[in-house]
């Protein structure tokens, strides 16, 4: 069925994770790691620079694959973030004694093989690893033809870290970035406990279509900021820009800003950054009339339904004027994908509705939406932004890694 036998595959990594024991030794492996990542910083840029000239610069995933030496300086940090955390495991989550006598104890526990497929981005790697590892479960990683040359010297960076720990390399495990490995992996039922997506939409509907094994989908993010009446413009003028510009191809940066109709006057002064940064707008036909002359004209496009459901990871993003927080709502009820949502308001009462209304991961007040992010949280890294509601929401840290068992100890209880 396969060119490789991805069943003996699956199953040494089944039981690598099975057999792993040195949890003890883990925080030392992984500022072992986050230090020979720095050591081997150039043999990394040099594979990554073999992936960034199969592409254009001014394709939007040219910026999501490049690596530099600051972002593997980062890579580095939230490695040994992870390390400096406690443990997951082994936590008492509830406890109780029964009237029979039996002692409950419900404890986290490894999930055991977490399968991640993923399109770009080549700090995943690292981020997988070390929160899988940590939290006591091996990592099965299938990237994309986009990031061959930087997954393949990751992986090999890791493995050589492992073998120094005499740890078993099936701990990590990177497979070929055919599709049919993808294909593989999303049937590994009794293999693989848990698939998780990262990347576009496409490839989150993909996995969930295809998985017969559980998913926990993460990424997509059509993200809002509504820019209320009693709003700050100095807050707008801020926050509206970083969290449009500081990264545009990440899941959390803004796709939509809702404006009150009372707020039009200040788009000129707010909007500035964004004409300095040549971010195209989308602009319903209220939002055109107020930044005609006040924005470049060939920056400025008319909006239409296509421009509020899309995740725009550019420098693009959409405009819509509303004349009170139920429009907002309403809009962003529709066309959310429950990632990371932002009011800019002075009133308790609007912000305090936003908070209850507003059903996403990430719910924020006067702040940018660029801090969904697990290691901005305190998680260390982060295996992703879930978007759904079972299991684990928002940003996955080690925590949210870890699933339970229940202990009961008894003194020869039987049940009648």
């Amino acid at each position: 069925m396969y060119s490789m036998d991805y069943q003996d595959i699956f199953c040494r990594i089944r039981k690598a994770s099975r057999s792993f024991t040195e949890h003890w030794q883990v925080d030392n492996m992984l500022h072992y790691l986050a230090d020979q990542l720095i050591n081997s910083m150039q043999q990394l840029l040099a594979a990554n620079q073999k992936d960034l000239d199969r592409i254009r610069i001014s394709d939007p995933k040219y910026d999501r694959l490049k690596l530099t030496p600051v972002r593997i300086a980062d890579i580095a940090n939230e490695i040994r973030q992870v390390a400096l955390l406690p443990s997951p495991l082994g936590r008492i989550l509830e406890q109780q004694k029964l009237p029979n006598g039996l002692e409950l104890s419900k404890v986290s526990a490894p999930i055991g093989v977490i399968g991640v497929i993923f399109e770009l981005r080549p700090n995943v790697t690292f981020d997988v690893f070390s929160l899988c590892i940590k939290a006591g479960s091996a990592c099965v990683l299938k990237g994309s033809s986009d990031t061959q040359y930087s997954n393949e010297a990751a992986i090999a960076l890791i493995h050589d870290v492992l073998t120094h720990h005499q740890i078993n390399t099936e701990m990590a495990t990177l497979l070929p970035h055919e599709q049919e490995a993808a294909t593989a992996l999303l049937n590994a039922r009794g293999y693989v406990d848990v698939a998780i997506p990262r990347g576009s939409r496409e490839l989150i509907d993909y996995v969930r279509e295809n998985a017969k094994i559980p998913v926990i989908e993460t990424g997509a993010g059509v993200v809002h900021i509504y820019y209320d009446q009693t709003g700050s413009r100095d807050h707008a003028l801020a926050i509206v820009n970083n969290a449009k510009t500081r990264r545009v191809s990440v899941c959390s940066a803004l796709d939509c800003l809702i404006v009150h109709s009372g707020k039009l006057h200040d788009l000129s002064i707010v909007f500035q950054p964004l004409a300095d940064a040549n971010v195209i707008v989308y602009a319903d036909e209220r939002g055109m009339q107020a930044l005609r002359g006040h924005y470049p004209t060939n920056l400025l496009k008319p909006a239409d339904e296509n421009s509020y459901r899309t995740e725009f990871l550019n420098f693009k993003m959409s405009v819509k004027v509303v004349d009170n927080i139920d429009e907002a709502l309403a809009h962003i009820s529709r066309y959310s994908s429950r990632h990371s949502e932002a009011i800019i308001s002075n009133s308790p009462e609007n912000i305090d509705l936003f908070f209850n209304r507003v059903d996403a991961a990430a719910v924020y007040a006067n702040a940018s939406t660029a801090f969904t992010n697990g290691a901005q949280f305190g998680l260390g890294a982060e295996i992703g932004i879930s978007t759904q509601k079972i299991h684990a929401r928002g940003p996955m840290g080690l925590n949210e890694l870890t699933t339970y068992k229940w202990m009961v100890k008894g003194n020869g209880q039987i049940r009648k």
